[in-house]
């Protein structure tokens, strides 16, 4: 046991660049809101929506569809001018539409690769949550990445809300990665971007000159059709260990080396007085991931409990390095 932990401990120690959180300079911030739009949306019924969207290419606007869900016609805002569409390319199993406009004198965002990312490192997104009138930021990291179709979905530690639909999430140099897409329920909810890689695909789709829904959303499927990286969500936050056990199983024989497979089958068994065995766990996810935050938290935890006074120290240690404000979770302060 202690070889491996000396093992996590030079694992995490070789591989923790580039994980302090790096605000975005207002210059930085400045020149991408050039590239921000809000879009509008109107029913058949008269029923008037609103989300975001981000150019990213000449002409081209990407967004959300649910955001264009339902509607029959749109246009979008930008320094205080009006714009209509007149074509949508449409990836409804993503979540990706694209909106085509002619003679948009907007620059687009760059691109960046969301399929080289790494946990606990800066992001941003600029867009209108709640319907703001001018586009706001918000920062966080990245919390985890979900493997899927050819990319990964991407989570944030960021919260966003309605009307945040659509808005580009970028990395701390600026780049496009990912686009702000949907939450987990509850009031401490997960927040999900789909990744770059799904806009870049769509922009080469075929073009409607109207909204037509073809597919639900992947987040929007039943429970049981949905990819198991969303099912653990809910028995996680009711304490539902059991079941947690019981989808973090099947998830892991599915994807035997996934560390967020591994974490929450781990997370399950610790919660059911498994503690050897979810500690081995926690631990092979640290070989796999170094910058998992929620496997150190919990290893420290299980230190602290056990008296492991060593341990503890390096794992707070990890965690002052990823994301100190885990350390709060470690040494909660009572009022």
């Amino acid at each position: 046991m202690m070889r491996l932990h000396f093992l996590i401990k030079v694992t995490f120690f070789i591989g923790i660049s580039q994980t302090a959180l790096a605000e975005p300079s207002p210059e930085l911030i400045y020149n991408l809101k050039g590239t921000i739009v809000k879009v509008h949306t109107v029913t058949g019924t008269g029923r008037q929506g609103s989300g975001s969207g981000v150019v990213v290419a000449e002409n081209l606007v990407a967004t959300n569809c649910h955001v264009l869900a339902d509607s029959v016609g749109s246009n979008i805002t930008a320094m205080g001018e009006t714009y209509s569409p007149v074509g949508v390319r449409a990836d409804w199993k993503h979540d990706v539409c694209i909106l085509r406009f002619e003679f948009l004198p907007l620059k687009p965002a760059a691109f960046g690769d969301s399929n080289h990312l790494t946990y606990e490192t800066s992001t941003f997104s600029v867009g209108f949550p709640g319907g703001a009138p001018k586009p706001l930021t918000t920062t966080g990291k990245i919390k985890a990445l979900y493997p899927m179709d050819d990319s990964y979905v991407i989570r944030t530690s960021a919260s966003f809300q309605m009307g945040a639909s659509g808005s580009p999430l970028f990395d701390d140099q600026g780049k496009l990665i990912g686009m702000n897409t949907f939450k987990s329920p509850g009031a401490n909810g997960y927040f999900y971007n789909v990744p770059a890689k799904w806009i870049k695909a769509a922009m080469n789709l075929p073009e409607t000159d109207k909204v037509i829904q073809t597919d639900t959303p992947f987040w929007d499927a039943t429970l049981e059709k949905r990819p198991y990286w969303m099912q653990v969500v809910l028995p996680m936050q009711a304490g539902k260990w059991q079941d947690l056990l019981t989808v973090a199983s099947a998830w892991q024989r599915e994807a035997p080396n996934d560390p967020e497979a591994i974490y929450y089958l781990a997370l399950a068994q610790n919660n059911l007085g498994e503690v050897e065995q979810a500690k081995t766990k926690f631990e092979r996810v640290l070989v796999l991931n170094p910058h998992h935050t929620s496997s150190i938290l919990a290893l420290a935890q299980i230190a602290k409990v056990q008296g492991a006074q060593t341990a503890l120290k390096d794992f707070s240690r990890m965690l002052s390095v990823l994301d100190e404000s885990s350390l709060d979770l470690l040494n909660p302060t009572t009022k």
